[in-house]
């Protein structure tokens, strides 16, 4: 027992009291810093914004004193950026403490390296934010001109005045409506909002429809169904030669590359799969090479999209001013040595994403490959802003990742109407302005207040980034990923964040009145899962690997898919349309709600796999189409 009273003695003795402070140890560590902060400080050129110019100040200043050989730091040194926990060591006896001053300009270096407020001349890891956004001199032109393009008011004081109204409107429709209890499948149970999930409007027997449809539609080879689909579009003109810009000759071996990409075979073994001795190894290799690219496959791809969307018989799926994005995973191989390749929600393996944006009639206008630890919200904006189709796309849909404040707020800038379907919805915040119903139902669900008086100083930043991003500037992935890199946000990023959050919780009030709109949601987001499993059914070969090692082969190999997929759908439009109207001219009486559920995305008579014969010659046209299946049994709706 004396032993055990005589440990814990000398453990308090050894204890630190209960207002320690690690700072009182720094100092200790100033001499190993010594070792590399002089030429740390000579070595680069670190330039500041607004909030961090008396950082770099402090920097020149300590360089000059390293220079000199001088060891005080005179009285009238910078030390705004001085905060409270560094005050009573930075400042000893009335004097500065050398020491300390300079491992606080060292912190607060690190902060503002993060937070984008200092930047390193010469670097792309800590580049000037201000050089990702439209030039001064031309953002200034524009603003002369009255020419920012924008889908909002360029007055900050009047789009917060109307924000403002729409918000305090919406927010005691809503309030009241909860008071009543007539808010359609929204209930409070225990201070927390309960949505409830929304019911199939599947009608009876559209199913048994659908599947009566497809019977109709006649096997095809996918080669036959790739040349047909040329036959219609003409897709394959715009996959012209890297420097003379002249179309492929060999119609075969263009689309033997193309579809090697597309079902991930390969190259050297779509040349063992091709029945013709003309079609080597050596020449698809050639034709890859000089014709197949990222632009040509945006291109040809439009080319698909625009036609799909002139068939009557899209007007079914919507008016092609919806769409929704969603990404797939794809194992890729290789070593696990790249962290950006592997995301520990799947497992230990690498993987890459294919983030693809569809419209509502089925149209997949847009892919892109992401890394696998990149969130889905960074390249929302990529896919509705660099299409080159002709869809004019003003409604957007995601899943709870494709969701950040940030999102919000560009989409809204630039005239999208952004709706995520959030996982989490009911335990997010709802953000308000002064004047708010502090005593309505929705009280216990707001969090902190805007704040107006950052987006009224940030205001004119905000619009020269909307520009940027807009006229192409800077591309909207880079500077998502540029804003979201910031462990500590910059007072754009806030600012823009704050504009999310007053869009955020608009949409919110909207998403619990509106049970068609969480219904529109799970249905534009379900063809995303449709097309999901039409993607996996094409893209058979190696397991559904992805054995490209680079960037560039890996979006080639997104772009291939991609294109097929769109070929396939346009295909089905053509011929579910034909078959319907089959029908109908029998006299047979198909309701019009059972259309919108006849997706386009079935492939059952599609033969994906087998032999690769291209009959350039054996396409039908758009208005001499292929036979249907046809039985002599008279079909009935139940």
């Amino acid at each position: 027992m004396g032993y055990f009273l005589k440990s814990v003695e000398e453990a308090g003795k050894l204890a630190r009291p209960a207002d320690f402070d690690y700072f009182d140890l720094l100092d200790r560590r100033y001499s190993q810093l010594r070792r590399y902060t002089p030429t740390l400080f000579s070595a680069f050129e670190f330039k500041a914004s607004n909030p961090a110019v008396a950082i770099v100040e402090a920097l020149n200043l300590i360089k000059e004193l390293n220079d000199t050989n001088r060891r005080n730091i005179p009285d009238d040194a910078p030390v705004d950026f001085v905060k409270a926990r560094w005050l009573k060591y930075v400042f000893n006896n009335g004097k500065i403490d050398r020491y300390y001053y300079e491992m606080c300009v060292l912190s607060e270096l690190r902060d503002c390296l993060r937070s984008g407020d200092i930047s390193v001349v010469g670097s792309r890891q800590y580049q000037d934010f201000e050089d990702y956004l439209l030039p001064q001199d031309q953002w200034q032109l524009l603003c002369d001109n009255n020419e920012i393009p924008v889908a909002i008011t360029t007055d900050s004081t009047t789009y917060i005045e109307q924000r403002q109204e729409l918000l305090f409107e919406q927010f005691d429709k809503v309030s009241d409506l909860l008071t009543l209890n007539k808010l359609p499948g929204v209930v409070i149970e225990n201070e927390k909002l309960v949505i409830s999930p929304v019911i199939s409007n599947m009608p009876d027997g559209a199913t048994q429809f659908c599947d009566r449809i497809y019977n109709l539609l006649p096997r095809i080879k996918l080669t036959d169904l790739l040349v047909e689909v040329d036959y219609w579009t003409g897709f394959t003109k715009h996959f012209t030669h890297l420097q003379t810009g002249e179309m492929a000759s060999d119609k075969a071996i263009l689309l033997s590359t193309i579809l090697a990409d597309a079902i991930n075979l390969g190259l050297v073994k779509m040349a063992e799969a091709l029945p013709s001795h003309d079609l080597t190894f050596e020449r698809l290799a050639w034709v890859s090479d000089w014709y197949i690219r990222d632009e040509t496959y945006s291109k040809a791809l439009a080319e698909i999209i625009n036609f799909h969307t002139k068939i009557p018989f899209s007007a079914y799926w919507g008016d092609g001013k919806t769409s929704s994005s969603d990404g797939q995973r794809f194992k890729a191989a290789g070593h696990k040595s790249f962290n950006e390749e592997i995301n520990a929600k799947y497992g230990t393996d690498r993987s890459v994403t294919f983030y693809t944006h569809i419209s509502d009639q089925y149209g997949l206008f847009h892919t892109n490959v992401i890394y696998a630890t990149d969130r889905d919200a960074t390249h929302v904006l990529d896919g509705l802003m660099y299409h080159e189709t002709d869809l004019k796309i003003e409604e957007h849909f995601t899943d709870t990742n494709g969701f950040t404040d940030h999102v919000f707020g560009i989409c809204h800038l630039l005239g999208f109407r952004f709706c995520p379907r959030m996982r989490d919805l009911a335990s997010k915040k709802l953000h308000f302005f002064d004047g708010v119903n502090q005593n309505s139902p929705l009280s216990p669900f707001l969090g902190e207040k805007i704040n107006v008086k950052l987006i009224a100083a940030c205001w004119d930043d905000i619009l020269r980034l909307a520009t940027s991003v807009s006229i192409g500037t800077v591309t909207a992935s880079l500077i998502m990923r540029k804003l979201a890199s910031y462990p500590r946000q910059n007072k754009l990023a806030i600012a823009l964040r704050e504009v999310g959050r007053i869009e955020r919780t608009l949409f919110t009030l909207y998403w619990l009145q509106s049970p068609q709109l969480r219904r529109k949601a799970t249905n534009e987001l379900n063809k995303g899962e449709l097309k999901n499993s039409l993607s996996r059914g094409v893209f058979f070969h190696r397991l559904g690997e992805v054995r490209d090692r680079s960037f560039e082969d890996q979006s080639i190999r997104a772009s291939g898919l991609n294109l097929a997929v769109a070929a396939i759908v346009l295909w089905n439009t053509v011929y579910l349309e034909n078959a319907v109207n089959l029908l109908k001219s029998e006299g047979v009486i198909i309701p019009e709600e059972y259309l919108q559920h006849l997706s386009p995305m079935g492939w059952e008579h599609i033969n994906l796999t087998g032999d690769y014969i291209w009959n350039l010659k054996s396409a039908s046209s758009i208005d001499n189409l292929r036979p249907l299946r046809r039985k002599k049994t008279k079909f009935k709706l139940r």
